[in-house]
């Protein structure tokens, strides 16, 4: 499915977006109605610093803007550019100055939905479809933090090593079906059935209900989180007891 095919089929009520190299950015209406702000990196292309700023600017005029509106942001590109230029401009201050816009647009009352519909990978990905509020991916993508050679080079563990726990262990894995399990992303939507009611759908969720770690820790991609939630509500349980007593 091609990026003109996703945007056709997310919005049937009209939209004017514009691209600016891999970049896309622009306004739409929601299945529902009303305004909803699509910004994206597109072409599998990695992220440096001129893509990181660029849309971070975009995202701090719709927070400005004071209108509320969602925000959707279409995901398809490659690990963030490893190029010398990039890293000396700090390229590591550009991908957070981008994560925090997003998570500053949550707090002002913007709906952030992250769609995944192609590849990602490491800062690139934390940078954009982990930093929105929702993330939704298309059956197909393929997102990885990070891929199991770069990190058998940065924990200097055997690669068979990593493969092994890869098996049993989803965060150590890259892929669709493991970041689903660790509950990165919510759901998977159904690429041969209408987009525009499944966007509608995340839209309906109520705002603010940031359900990973649960999600992780009921599909088994988390269960020490899921260890760590029963001790503090354990905790919280056994505090609320002791006040009252």
């Amino acid at each position: 499915m091609t990026l003109d095919d996703i945007l056709a089929g997310l919005f049937p009520n009209g939209a004017k977006i514009e691209t600016t190299g891999v970049l896309i950015a622009g306004q739409a209406v929601q299945p529902d109605g009303g305004p909803i702000h699509v910004l994206g990196v597109t072409q599998g292309q990695p992220l440096g610093v001129d893509e990181a700023i660029v849309l971070a600017g975009r995202v701090i005029e719709i927070v400005k803007s004071g209108d509320r509106a969602p925000i959707l942001l279409l995901v398809d590109s490659a690990s963030q550019r490893m190029s010398k230029r990039d890293e000396l401009l700090g390229l590591s201050e550009y991908l957070s100055h981008l994560a925090k816009t997003l998570l500053l647009a949550e707090a002002e009352g913007h709906r952030t939905v992250g769609l995944l519909y192609g590849g990602s990978a490491a800062g690139a990905f934390i940078a954009t479809a982990l930093a929105t509020g929702t993330l939704v991916a298309l059956a197909g993508a393929h997102p990885a933090v990070m891929d199991l050679p770069s990190m058998a080079r940065v924990t200097k563990l055997p690669i068979d090593v990593l493969k092994a726990k890869a098996e049993t262990t989803p965060v150590f894995a890259p892929g669709l079906e493991n970041m689903v399990k660790t509950g990165g992303i919510q759901i998977v939507w159904d690429a041969d059935a209408p987009l525009a009611p499944q966007l509608a759908a995340v839209l309906r969720r109520p705002q603010g209900q940031d359900d990973r770690s649960r999600l992780g820790a009921e599909r088994g991609g988390r269960r020490k989180a899921a260890e760590l939630a029963e001790r503090v509500a354990r905790a919280a349980a056994s505090h609320q007891g002791a006040q009252h007593g």
